[in-house]
């Protein structure tokens, strides 16, 4: 295969960062050799909407269509001269390239304001004197949703940064929506992609595209993409794949869809594609394809050649995030919480530790599915090389690990190989709860770089978490969220309502658990969503297992993955999403703590039979134990200056050694005896991350014991050695 494949993301998914599933591929195809080119159609279409250019064609647009804009519409268009003179220089300033202008935008005298602004938070309160450049971000981003607003009004409904076209594609068991959709002509929106294509095709010609289609809100413009292709480019071969196709076109029956794309490829991407060009190549027959649907003699054809394995994760490549034009993307702060900022302000390199999950049993997710199924791991000394590759290329050295939940005992291993390394990195991952994050775990991970972590905390409910087998108490969460937030690292939960047989009484218990947890100062952020049920988890497989019923059992011929239940003994679970939403916007905000449940809903719900400081208590119960004997023992800072001096009492005189300890923010001084603090000292630079040979906490023991030093743990486990962990002594 001569000419280039084209690997495309269509529009939209975020703005602030690629999303890495073309990176993944390219990385792959240069391990093959094979010459590829990458796009994210959603920037480009983004910021040839959002200029200069793009929005006086945008008015003289409306001024042709809109006849009856509503009062915020109204005064958007009679301030259009204000748009024009401000949106460069705004698209510039998100951009991080005109940074200054964060002062002329936080005085909110420069940008035009409409009716996002309406809803502003107290900005002195969330950013206090200082902090301008992301008090001007936030500005800047409902300066933008305005704009959004006015598209979807008068242009395009179906408009959004990151949900195009979402409500075409969600549970679309039928084809016959969307394919209504593509026989009209092309949208305003459809028209600026397809001109970028238009350019992009010219420019690149060549011979296999390949759609990345990883939520639903991709989808139709994936098919605008392909049918402009087949009518344009008809040598051209193009395939889907991705984040959609995995979870819903399992069951793809529909012919018509194949009038877009002449192949659809599930799961892991390498080896279908890498097949998939051998056949177009001629190399391979049509029946060889892996995990790839086609059209044969004019049906829908699965063909999945068993006899082709896939690749392990140290053979696919380090992500490639060459042609993307990383220095246009958008960072914006869409609500004012520095963890929920994370998704949408700064790049993120994005990269997994595993493939698959570890723990593999949540009974609402696709556990059945290979994505979720196939656990396997990649060793920390190769994630962190290809973090090093990722930073020379990209000039980012923020990551993403964009895992189901990041197993703990790599994210400890890659915490080390990072501190070994000397590698200057901030990244954050998803996580469950585990009890094994200990306190000194999460202090490891920190000084590796680590600033935050999202976890399914899911119904706080232990009744529901076990129905859920979720493996985690509330009280754990609690526990785990403070060692996190303790070690200086951000803590953001999602968060379930609607699960099958929850009753309003738990649903509010839930609720009166995240207060608490957002009162004690553990959780930064959180998110509700309400339960759906999906087709390839236990709970669609099994629906009479958790109490539920299938509102039918027939299979549509084009997407089937979420599946709409009645849920006989359980709440009237919808009516109580605006409550439950509203009331933890206001705790992502520190406020509201004191107020009755109740007042979030407007209806009568059932008072919270949660004890007012259960999660209080949680966290302030002792944690006993010394520590595993085969725990790794591990020294991260400078070695401490000692001194020895007598002291006396009562007319007795006794040594004693001074050890003092500099950290980067605090002077750690302890006293111990002299022959006690001699080992030590002679055993800190053994325990640091550079030396070949880790120390288990029983190797330390027998150390202590063969130097004719008695108690052990009454040394080790008793002040003041144990307060050591804030000087980097730690036990994980």
């Amino acid at each position: 295969m001569n000419a280039p494949v084209f690997l495309v993301t269509p529009p939209f998914t975020q703005l602030n960062t690629p999303y890495p599933a073309t990176a993944y591929l390219k990385g792959f195809l240069n391990t093959k050799g094979i010459d590829s080119v990458q796009a994210d159609l959603g920037i480009d279409v983004t910021l040839a909407l959002f200029c200069r250019a793009g929005l006086e064609h945008l008015f003289a647009h409306i001024d042709t269509v809109a006849a009856d804009p509503s009062p915020n519409s109204a005064r958007m268009l009679a301030l259009r001269d204000a748009y024009l003179d401000t949106i460069d220089d705004t698209i510039l300033f998100l951009q991080g390239k005109r940074p200054t202008l964060a002062h002329l935008i936080a005085r909110r005298s420069f940008l035009p304001e409409a009716s996002r602004f309406a809803q502003l938070d107290d900005l002195a309160w969330a950013f206090g004197s200082m902090g301008v450049q992301d008090r001007a971000k936030h500005l800047a981003t409902l300066y933008l949703e305005d704009l959004s607003d006015l598209v979807k009004e008068l242009v395009d409904p179906h408009f959004g940064f990151s949900r195009y076209a979402e409500s075409l594609a969600r549970s679309a068991n039928s084809f016959d929506e969307l394919y209504a959709a593509l026989e009209q002509e092309p949208t305003y929106i459809d028209s600026i992609l397809l001109r970028i294509l238009d350019e992009r095709m010219a420019e690149i010609r060549p011979s296999l595209v390949a759609l990345s289609v990883p939520f639903p809100g991709n989808l139709y413009t994936s098919l605008r993409c392909a049918q402009w292709i087949r009518n344009q480019y008809p040598g051209v071969s193009i395939v889907m794949g991705g984040g959609f196709a995995n979870t819903e076109l399992r069951s793809l029956s529909d012919p018509r869809v194949f009038e877009f794309y002449h192949f659809i490829t599930l799961d892991d991407g390498e080896a279908p594609l890498e097949i998939l060009m051998e056949h177009l190549d001629g190399k391979r027959p049509v029946a060889e394809l892996k995990r790839t649907f086609t059209l044969v003699d004019g049906g829908v054809a699965f063909l999945d050649n068993k006899s082709c394995a896939d690749y392990r994760q140290g053979q696919v490549g380090t992500p490639d995030y060459s042609d993307f034009h990383l220095d246009s993307y958008i960072s914006a702060i869409e609500v004012i919480n520095p963890m929920h900022s994370l998704w949408s302000d700064g790049r993120w390199n994005k990269l997994t530790m595993a493939h698959g999950c570890y723990w593999g049993k949540c009974t609402f997710c696709d556990i059945s599915l290979d994505y979720i199924r196939n656990y396997e791991p990649i060793t920390a000394s190769l994630l962190v090389d290809r973090m090093e590759e990722m930073i020379a290329q990209t000039g980012q050295n923020g990551f993403h690990f964009v895992d189901e939940a990041a197993p703990p005992a790599l994210m400890k291993a890659l915490a080390i190989e990072i501190i070994r390394r000397r590698v200057v990195v901030s990244w954050w991952a998803n996580v469950r709860f585990e009890k094994s994050f200990t306190r000194d775990l999460c202090l490891l991970l920190k000084e590796s770089g680590c600033i935050a972590v999202s976890g399914g905390l899911e119904v706080a409910s232990d009744r529901l978490l076990k129905l859920i087998q979720k493996g985690i108490t509330v009280a754990q969460v609690a526990r785990v969220s403070r060692h996190f937030t303790e070690a200086g690292i951000m803590v953001h939960a999602y968060l379930m309502y609607g699960f099958p047989t929850q009753t309003a009484q738990e649903t509010i218990d839930s609720l009166e658990m995240v207060r608490q947890l957002f009162e004690a100062g553990i959780l930064r952020s959180a998110f509700w969503h309400l339960f759906t049920m999906t087709a390839h988890s236990p709970v669609g497989l099994e629906p009479a297992k958790f109490s539920v019923r299938k509102v039918s059992e027939a299979v549509g011929t084009f997407a089937n993955n979420d599946i709409a239940h009645i849920d006989p003994t359980g709440a009237d679970h919808e009516t109580f999403g605006y409550g439950l939403k509203k009331a933890l916007l206001n705790y992502m905000h520190a406020a509201c703590f004191d107020y009755p449940l109740q007042k979030w809903f407007d209806f009568k719900v059932p008072k919270t039979t949660v004890p007012p400081t259960f999660i209080r208590d949680a966290v302030s119960a002792p944690e006993i134990g010394s520590g595993n004997a085969n725990q790794r023992v591990i020294f991260l800072g400078a070695m401490p200056a000692a001194e020895t001096m007598v002291k006396s009492k009562k007319g007795v005189q006794w040594e004693v050694m001074s050890l003092t300890f500099q950290s980067r923010a605090s002077t750690v001084s302890i006293s111990v005896d002299p022959a006690k603090g001699a080992w030590l000292r002679a055993l800190l630079p053994k325990l640091g991350v550079r030396n070949l040979i880790p120390w288990t906490l029983s190797q330390v023991k027998a150390d202590y014991e063969a130097a004719g030093l008695e108690d052990f743990e009454l040394f080790w486990d008793n002040k003041p050695v144990n307060g050591l962990y804030r000087v980097g002594l730690l036990g994980v």
